[in-house]
């Protein structure tokens, strides 16, 4: 007697039958494809995105993440502040402040294309063209950036 029958003997269990342990192929089922399409991620899931990989970029400097989160909601601010005045929806990137602050900083200039703003003169500024502000995007950008300024876990998990 085998181990496996000297086994089903003790448990109770009926000696196994050779042909009942080939088993019947189990049909295919097929699988039904949901028919929604898949949700693209919101301005605001992409906002965050940036902001949390840009602080992935740069962890080790939390003062350089912090003051290009500050920076960045300043400019967001100034432009929904302001939305008429051009020199806030114009930034020059090779401005040393705006290149220390922002432009040194892996996602910084992604955020702002994620605001709105586009690269213009063969990449010499971001420019938010008057007709493409829209205060929802700033908002949003605002209360994403207010969001990873103060919760000390932003990014973290």
């Amino acid at each position: 007697m085998s181990l496996q029958a000297e086994r089903r003997r003790k448990l109770g269990l009926p000696p196994e039958d050779p042909a009942a342990a080939v088993k019947p192929p189990t049909p295919v089922v097929e699988e039904k494809k949901s028919l929604l399409p898949v949700r693209p991620a919101t301005k605001a899931e992409r906002m965050r995105d940036c902001l949390r990989s840009l602080k992935q970029n740069h962890k080790d400097d939390d003062a350089k993440v912090k003051r290009a989160f500050q920076t960045l909601l300043t400019y967001v601010g100034n432009v929904a502040k302001n939305p008429n005045e051009e020199k806030f929806r114009k930034i020059r990137l090779n401005n040393p402040s705006f290149q220390e602050r922002v432009g040194s900083v892996k996602g910084g200039i992604e955020f702002l294309e994620l605001c709105g703003f586009e690269k213009i003169e063969g990449g010499e500024f971001v420019f938010l063209p008057r007709d493409k502000v829209d205060m929802a995007v700033l908002n949003s950008a605002g209360s994403e950036l207010n969001s990873a300024i103060v919760n000390p876990f932003f990014g973290v998990l």
